[in-house]
């Protein structure tokens, strides 16, 4: 399930909005990177010191983005939460081993976890203190602020590089960087050619309980609507997002604010209730009425691309937008 469903992060209106607790610096390490022989010590987003005997071997991950970082990394992660959802929501990254499923991303299971004997929980701040304090008794734990609406992008390569340093995986790392600023040029360049510069982009996810149905906009301090913004579009959501997420709450009326843009969303055949946009919408007279929907210009981006994921989500993300909206 979605990043909203599944973590024990507060909500804000119709359980849209997310957030996070951590510090807003990026995390940094005390030592230079060591050899597989020499110990490592890190400050994580919590402001913890981290110990490592050496480069971590047997991670634990307990939220998709870090899975998807040790994915990207070359660490098979020995444990991670919510396995099936993983699978779901994220094939950019897709797991080569079959690690333990631990629980859920708000619950893992402490007990799974330390039948693994890990060398590093890698952990995000959306799980409570006292789910974090018991995980420390078990092993290091790396905790991570997963987002930060007022960097995204910053907070993204800045959970890769500590991941990095804590595996001993920072030349990966840099090579993933300059891959995704690699591609979000061509990709910027693709859009300048085709004439779409400053065209007015909004992207959404939505979902639907009951029947009602939620939709929330991905706005300027969502990490979509970084890359988004660096490719040249322009986010024409005018809602508020959340501090962490950058995440804002809307109705189907909310949309006739947007005008005439083009419309982008993630929806996942594996979760039925994900794709509002061609489901229960498309017999709702103001969904029917919208200027982009009259147009079609409506774009599902293929599944299993995670909207909170790291450079090789992004990366697919950048592929997805350009095929979309080039002629």
């Amino acid at each position: 399930m979605r990043r909203l469903l599944c973590t024990a992060a507060a909500a804000t209106a119709a359980a849209l909005a997310l957030t996070a607790c951590g510090t807003t610096q990026p995390a940094t390490d005390d030592k230079a990177e060591g050899t597989s022989d020499q110990p490592i010590t890190l400050t994580d987003a919590s402001g913890e010191k981290v110990k490592l005997d050496g480069p971590a071997k047997k991670v634990v991950g307990t939220e998709w983005n870090v899975v998807e970082d040790l994915v990207s990394l070359g660490v098979d992660p020995v444990g991670v939460a919510d396995v099936k959802g993983y699978k779901t929501w994220n094939t950019a990254a897709p797991l080569k081993n079959s690690p333990k499923d631990i629980g859920t991303r708000g619950e893992p299971s402490t007990d799974t976890i330390a039948a693994l004997n890990p060398d590093l929980i890698v952990a995000t701040s959306d799980l409570p203190p006292a789910a974090v304090k018991q995980l420390r008794k078990v092993a290091p734990v790396l905790e991570l602020r997963p987002a930060d609406a007022s960097a995204p992008l910053d907070r993204m390569t800045g959970n890769l590089d500590l991941i990095a340093k804590a595996t001993g995986t920072t030349e990966r790392a840099e090579k993933l960087k300059k891959d995704f600023d690699a591609k979000l040029a061509e990709g910027r360049k693709a859009l300048k050619d085709d004439g779409l510069d400053g065209t007015e982009y909004a992207f959404a996810d939505g979902y639907v309980t009951g029947n009602q149905v939620s939709i929330r906009p991905y706005t300027s301090g969502s990490l979509i609507g970084a890359v988004n913004e660096e490719l040249g579009l322009k986010n024409a959501w005018k809602v508020k997002g959340d501090k962490s997420y950058g995440l804002g709450a809307t109705d189907v009326e909310g949309l006739t604010k947007l005008g005439d843009v083009e419309f982008a969303y993630i929806g996942s055949d594996g979760d039925k209730n994900s794709n509002p946009f061609a489901g229960v919408l498309t017999k709702d007279k103001v969904w029917t009425s919208l200027p982009f929907v009259k147009k079609d210009n409506v774009h599902r981006l293929p599944d299993g691309i995670w909207m909170f994921g790291g450079t090789t989500s992004m990366s697919e993300y950048v592929d997805s937008v350009v095929k979309a909206l080039t002629k």
